[in-house]
């Protein structure tokens, strides 16, 4: 019997492939909102833009809220931003992650362990649970509507205050789907990492081990 199989590759069912593509040739005044409008009226999840040695590289990573998004996404294959013309590729799950995971070491998490030099691509890829903790926790991939009573809720085993919650924004005033709380202690927050992959209504959501620095850059991005 046949039956639509999508993105099968040798044989089976495969479910849809993870909804992230991979941008290249990316003008290096580049912002996460020139790459919103790039890909105008898709529901964007997550823009990762690529820092190499502290610089952009012109690349970036972006999230979709799912596979047909995707289809969308790979038609706009070297249109244009200012001068240059962009590529858009498929890419892997896996390199999404490393990407995510070699950020947060840029950003000083890992740098207890490996004394400032970059880990090798496996070490990256590491358990969150290796990951520097501090008090505070960033989440990803929530509903572009959250409110934080949702997110105390999502909490509930933890004692969290709506003021120690910053809903990330774009300057539009419009959600990315990311958040970072604030918690008593580290200890609370490396706890808390046990919602990890649980859902708010029908998005799992992510969590990353923050800084408060982190967190104070994406408060400053929201005012702008």
């Amino acid at each position: 019997m046949s039956g639509y199989q999508p993105y099968s590759y040798g044989g089976g069912f495969q479910p849809p492939p993870f909804p992230v593509v991979r941008l290249r040739g990316l003008p290096f005044n580049c912002t996460d909102i020139d790459i919103f409008k790039f890909f105008a009226g898709l529901d964007i999840v997550d823009v990762l833009l690529v820092n190499k040695n502290g610089r952009f590289s012109g690349e970036a990573f972006v999230l979709f809220a799912g596979s047909m998004q995707v289809d969308f996404a790979l038609q706009r294959d070297r249109q244009n931003m200012g001068r240059r013309y962009v590529e858009v590729f498929r890419c892997k799950r896996q390199d999404y992650y490393h990407a995510v995971a070699a950020e947060v070491n840029y950003e000083g998490i890992y740098d207890n362990d490996f004394h400032g030099s970059p880990p090798s691509r496996g070490k990256r890829y590491n358990d969150k649970d290796q990951m520097e903790y501090t008090e505070i926790l960033k989440m990803r991939g929530l509903p572009f509507s959250v409110k934080k009573p949702e997110i105390v809720e999502f909490f509930g085993d933890f004692k969290i205050m709506e003021d120690r919650i910053h809903i990330a924004c774009r300057p539009d005033g419009k959600a990315t789907g990311e958040a970072y709380v604030e918690f008593a202690s580290v200890e609370e927050a490396k706890r808390a990492m046990s919602k990890d992959k649980m859902t708010i209504g029908s998005r799992y959501v992510e969590l990353f081990p923050s800084t408060p620095d982190e967190a104070r850059r994406a408060e400053s991005r929201s005012r702008q």
